[in-house]
């Protein structure tokens, strides 16, 4: 059986994170369309899109392992945090997140050679410090809070605004290790070879 995998994400911190495990594959981003899922509620609604965007682009690569992942932020008020559409709207999101707590739920999906689905969903706490005016100018000028949920990052200097997590770091960072690799072992993929 092929030990093919492909990773249905664009994002460069989910495909640093494979390569970190010393995994070959290609990326072939899903272009399912997210506007589709109304599930209100969010661990559901990751898993839910995890699993479309894996079964997307299974459908071009039905001998392969597809991974599809979704990430999803949610303030401490269960305001939904999706992608700032520009600096003000990222702004406002990091003057929610501050000094407060958000859940962010990654949802994953690996569909094996055979189609079967093997799903889950990490869920993690981000406390962010007190931020300060010019703490938040300074991320906005980054730039790095584009194509983020909820405009923030834990990977490189977005750390700095983090005062703790409780969970799976790589989970926040949008592809929970430990979780992938026991999707992959149950569907029968190879992962020490």
């Amino acid at each position: 059986m092929s030990q093919h995998l492909v990773l249905a994400s664009a994002s460069p911190q989910r495909k640093q994170l494979l390569e970190g495990l010393g995994l070959t594959f290609e990326v072939h981003p899903s272009h399912f369309d997210e506007s589709q899922c109304d599930l209100p509620d969010p661990a559901k609604r990751a898993q839910y899109l995890a699993y479309h965007k894996a079964e997307t682009v299974n459908k071009e690569y039905p001998d392969s392992y597809v991974i599809g992942c979704d990430t999803l932020v949610v303030s401490s008020t269960g305001e939904l945090l999706e992608k700032a559409p520009d600096a003000e709207a990222a702004r406002a999101m990091i003057a929610k997140l501050s000094g407060n707590t958000a859940e962010v739920h990654s949802g994953l999906s690996v569909v094996d050679p055979e189609q079967k689905h093997h799903e889950g969903v990490s869920s993690s706490v981000v406390t962010f410090k007190t931020l300060t005016e010019e703490e938040m100018d300074w991320w906005i000028g980054t730039g790095l809070w584009k194509d983020r949920s909820g405009s923030f990052q834990i990977d490189g200097p977005g750390q700095l605004m983090i005062e703790n997590i409780s969970g799976d770091w790589s989970s926040v960072v949008g592809l929970p290790v430990y979780l992938l690799g026991d999707l992959l072992r149950k569907a029968g993929y190879h992962l020490m070879q």
